[in-house]
């Protein structure tokens, strides 16, 4: 059986409808057309030209991204820079691109952070911020661990889980950590609900300096980079769509597109 774009992305927005996407995001498909045939799909956290490359190699022609490629909006395409060139090669070579962003990090079964809880084996885990009148969508995810560890343990538990060369968190309060809050990528706007939640440690990551300080000693604070966060996102995707759909070639990408490089 044929699928095209349009069958693929229609079964993904059964999982994480583009409604549930944040007013400030550009997820769905972003170049290609939705009838064309799809011959495989190369599965990546970032769409840049190395991707469209692997994709080209791969004989894939449809790329599914977490991040969107055209994010702040477009007015040229004419190569000045990373997201021009890329999307110009995608088009060229006839190849789609779909991201699926908030709208996967707004669910609660099959999205980002259960994946992220389920990696650590957090229980009974519910919505952190639910949106109004649905408790099966929203932002972050708090849960229990099976039994209360000390910081220490929890965050090197926490490290080698989510292969992280380093991990920045607020001072230790000596405290047990059981009750565990999650938002993958930039999280500090739920530092207040992790709060208010009772959560004695929350996961995230893009803290800045004085956003450490909101913890105010009630929790642990702990950012693990932003690819690190999110990296088992692919792997999600990857279970999805193989369980729908299995007549085409599915990959997931062998490139790190993680920007950011640590020095120790």
């Amino acid at each position: 059986m044929l699928f095209t774009i349009n069958d693929v992305t229609k079964y993904l927005e059964t999982i994480a409808p583009l409604n549930l996407q944040e007013s400030y995001d550009n997820s769905g498909l972003l170049a290609g057309e939705p009838n064309t045939p799809v011959t495989g799909i190369l599965l990546a956290l970032d769409a840049v030209e190395e991707i469209v490359e692997e994709a080209i190699h791969h004989n894939c022609n449809l790329i599914i991204t977490h991040h969107p490629i055209i994010f702040r909006g477009l007015k040229t395409l004419t190569g000045k820079n990373y997201v021009e060139r890329t999307v110009i090669k995608a088009i060229r070579n006839h190849i789609g691109l779909y991201a699926i962003h908030t709208n996967l990090d707004n669910v609660l079964h099959n999205g980002v952070n259960e994946r992220i809880a389920n990696q650590i084996n957090l229980q009974n885990q519910t919505i952190l911020s639910p949106k109004t009148n649905n408790t099966e969508a929203g932002a972050g995810i708090i849960g229990t661990l099976q039994s209360p560890m000390n910081e220490n343990e929890f965050l090197g538990i926490l490290k080698n889980t989510m292969k992280t060369s380093c991990i920045k968190h607020t001072k230790f309060l000596n405290r047990p950590i059981h009750s565990v809050a999650i938002c993958g990528g930039a999280g500090s706007f739920l530092i207040p609900n992790a709060i208010n939640a009772g959560a004695d440690a929350f996961i995230t990551s893009d803290l800045k300096y004085h956003e450490f300080f909101d913890a105010d000693n009630h929790l642990l604070l702990a950012d693990i980079g932003h690819y690190e966060s999110e990296q088992y996102t692919i792997d999600l995707l990857y279970d999805i769509i193989q369980q729908k759909m299995s007549t085409f070639a599915l990959r997931k990408t062998e490139l790190l597109t993680n920007p950011v490089r640590y020095l120790f």
